[in-house]
């Protein structure tokens, strides 16, 4: 079974991959810049498997309002083309049969909006699945207290570093959320 340290590792760990699949889906939210993390996690259809693109092409932003994407296998063009489409990012690609290039328009207030809305819940998501690994942790503490194999002090002081991981990564969520509406609000 389990001890009170490896529950702790475990909860720790669980809750790093939770921040960092926020911030991978975070670095994708678009802002008025333009940016490789936009694009680099599209998946396209190559070759008959799901591939990013990120490991299909270089993707570079020569200048602040446009991203360059030059695939190592020019035939996957088209793919890429269609993937960005369909990815619905709000950009139109322009293919001229060596690179694609992805100009990023100028955000409209209502579109701020409309994004700030989405980095929220993407945020709540991420403050939900902290959550989850704390319920985890705090109810395989009070299993192996039930079982015996801790004391009743152990799991308190236990319980009390599950709850300051939890309000950390939190704290980290909100702190990455107020940075990125701040990105997106500025004209």
């Amino acid at each position: 079974m389990e001890s009170v340290d490896e529950i702790l590792l475990e909860a720790e760990e669980k809750m790093d991959k939770s921040m960092d699949f926020f911030h991978e889906q975070f670095s994708g939210l678009r802002t008025g810049k333009a940016s490789p993390a936009l694009v680099e996690n599209v998946t396209v259809s190559y070759y008959g498997s799901m591939t990013r693109l990120r490991e299909l092409a270089g993707i570079s932003p020569p200048e602040p309002r446009l991203i360059v994407i030059n695939a190592y296998d020019p035939t996957a063009l088209p793919d890429i083309e269609k993937a960005i489409l369909a990815a619905n990012l709000g950009v139109t690609p322009m293919n001229d049969g060596r690179v694609i290039r992805i100009p990023i328009p100028e955000l409209s207030t209502e579109r701020r909006e409309e994004m700030t809305k989405l980095a929220k819940r993407m945020a709540e998501d991420g403050r939900i699945a902290i959550r989850n690994v704390r319920r985890e942790a705090n109810d395989a503490v009070k299993a192996l207290e039930k079982g015996g194999k801790t004391t009743e002090d152990e799991r308190d002081e236990t319980l009390k570093h599950i709850q300051k991981l939890t309000d950390d990564h939190i704290a980290k969520i909100d702190a990455d959320l107020k940075a990125k509406e701040a990105e997106l609000m500025e004209v």
